[in-house]
This record gives structure tokens, C-alpha cells and sequence, in this order.
């Protein structure tokens, strides 16, 4: 079997900035719509197992760590209140649906990835999702990460050819590079050159030799980085900490069958009333169909 896990905080977002407004009732539904049509297209192709992780709030423990860290502050109004709807939505439809509230939606997406890759019956895991730091979870050609949108599918070779370090190494290069989509800034200097290089040939950051004359490289201004390790040493572990997606998320526990499709909820029509969306249903009950002949 394969296992698909797509992070649907991200296709809320997406969505939410490509389909044009639409409201029922007062309230906004354009993007919650658009991606429960899209997820339906998914189990259209042939995916059974599949799971959609949220971000039931934006704040998580990583909050604590670092003041910097994201938050909802910001998000359109009409955004942010798919959020809830979007997971009624995919639960009706009978996804299975991760909504992460002292994790994030990429915790449950590694942790769920990690789970199914140790049941030997599944051959592959997808991971539905361009974030960088999802990089980390891939796993040679077996778990792999998945663009929907542009249609690629990253292996852990395709990793080292994009960052220049293995998965494993992915939370030290952000640690370096900064993540301004989560909010840290990395350290002074270093860029995804020199963090490629570096990494690429030390792998973690207490590897790397403090004095840049023992790195066996040549990296275009080795003894300011070097400087800014240094100095900044404390830092890069905790941007690390920040990075580095929790297994222990609590998704998964009772193995990949129990996020077998087999059918929506009751609810499924109301829930198609209230997004104005009867092709969602009727789609479905097709589905059922061609699954009973």
C-alpha cells in the first residue's frame, strides 16, 4: 500500500490565495472547498490512505523557545476561520485528520511518516508537502516528499541535490540558513552556499571544527562564519531544536489500517450545504459505486 499525508494547513493557504471569494451564510468557504476538492481528487486516483495534518491554532510549543517564532498574527480574518471548517470538511468527506494543537501539522506529518514507514506493508509514504524542513523525514526513495502543486517527488538523493546535506542534516542548514516562514533568523553570514558546503562535509553542527583551517574546504570567508558559529553557538542549537520536526507526535497509534478510506461520515451533505459544493457529494456517492462493482 501507499500512504499519502498532506499538510492541509498549507493547501488551506494555497488556495486561499488562488480561488475567488466565495461566501455562504456569512462566512467565507472558497478555500475550504476548493481543498476538499482537491484531497477528493486524491482518493478519485486511487489513494486510500491518507491523512491530512492541520494546525488546529498556529501557535505551538516552538512558541516558548523563541519569541520570534510565527504566530496567527496577520492571517486574513476570512482565512483563519477555515482553518476549523477545513477539518469538519475533510473529516465528513471520512479522511482521517491530524489537527495538531501543541504540535504543528509537520510534526504530524513526520511522525505519521516515520510510523508507516515500520509497518512493512506500506511502499511508500508521501509526503504532501514543498516545506524545507519536511526534507529531514525522507527516507531514500521510500519516503519521499511530494509537490502537488508542481508535481515532484523529492527522494533522499534529490534532497542532497537541493540542499547539498542529507535529510538528517536538514534542521542544522535551517539552523544556519534561518526559516522566515517560521520566524529565526539563522546566523549572521551564513548562506545556503556555505551552509551546504560546510554541513555537506561535517553533517551536524557539533562537528564542525572551531578553527576554520581544519574544515578541509574552501568557503569563501571560512573565519567569519567560523566567528559567527562561535559566537552565535547557543542560537544555531536552539534555531536547531526549532527545526527539528517531534516523532512523538501523537498521530498513528493504532497503524496505518485505521486510516484506511472506506466511506464519508453522515454529515457529509450538511457539510456540502454549508460550502455550497453538491459536486462534493455526488462525486463521492460515485466513488462508492464504482467500489461496490
Amino acid at each position: 500500500m501507499r500512504v499519502l499525508l498532506v499538510d492541509g494547513t498549507y493547501e488551506l493557504f494555497r488556495h486561499y490565495f488562488a480561488v475567488p471569494s466565495a461566501f455562504v451564510d456569512g462566512q467565507e468557504v472558497a478555500a475550504t472547498r476548493a481543498v476538499a476538492r482537491s484531497l477528493l481528487g486524491e482518493l478519485e486516483a486511487g489513494h486510500r490512505h491518507i491523512a491530512v495534518a492541520t494546525d488546529s491554532v498556529v501557535e505551538s510549543f516552538r512558541n516558548e523557545l523563541w519569541e520570534g517564532y510565527k504566530t496567527g498574527e496577520g492571517i486574513e480574518a476570512d482565512l483563519l476561520s477555515q482553518f476549523p471548517m477545513m477539518d469538519e470538511a475533510l473529516a465528513a468527506l471520512g479522511l482521517t485528520v491530524w489537527a495538531m494543537t501543541e504540535f504543528e501539522a509537520d510534526d504530524a506529518m513526520a511522525a505519521g511518516a516515520a510510523r508507516a514507514a515500520a509497518d512493512p506493508r506500506v511502499e511508500q509514504v508521501l509526503i504532501a508537502s514543498p516545506d524545507k524542513d519536511l526534507a529531514q523525514a525522507v527516507e531514500g526513495e521510500r519516503v519521499v516528499q511530494l509537490d502537488r502543486r508542481r508535481g515532484l517527488v523529492r527522494t533522499a538523493a534529490d534532497v542532497r541535490g537541493r540542499f547539498g546535506v542529507a535529510p538528517a542534516t536538514i534542521p542544522d542548514w535551517l539552523a544556519l540558513v534561518g526559516d522566515t516562514a517560521d520566524g529565526y533568523p539563522g546566523l549572521p553570514g551564513w548562506g545556503q552556499k556555505s551552509a551546504s558546503a560546510v554541513l555537506g562535509r561535517w553533517g551536524h553542527l557539533e562537528n564542525i571544527p572551531a578553527d576554520p583551517e581544519d574544515w578541509d574546504l574552501t568557503v569563501r570567508g571560512a573565519a567569519r562564519l567560523s566567528a559567527a558559529l562561535e559566537a552565535g553557538r547557543d542560537e544555531a542549537l536552539l534555531f536547531r531544536t526549532l527545526a527539528t520536526l517531534r516523532l512523538d507526535a501523537p498521530v498513528l497509534t493504532d497503524g496505518v489500517d485505521a486510516m484506511r478510506w472506506t466511506g464519508p461520515r453522515r454529515d457529509l451533505p450538511e457539510i456540502c450545504r454549508r460550502l455550497d459544493a453538491p459536486d462534493i457529494g455526488e462525486r463521492v456517492l460515485a466513488l462508492l459505486d464504482a467500489g461496490s462493482n
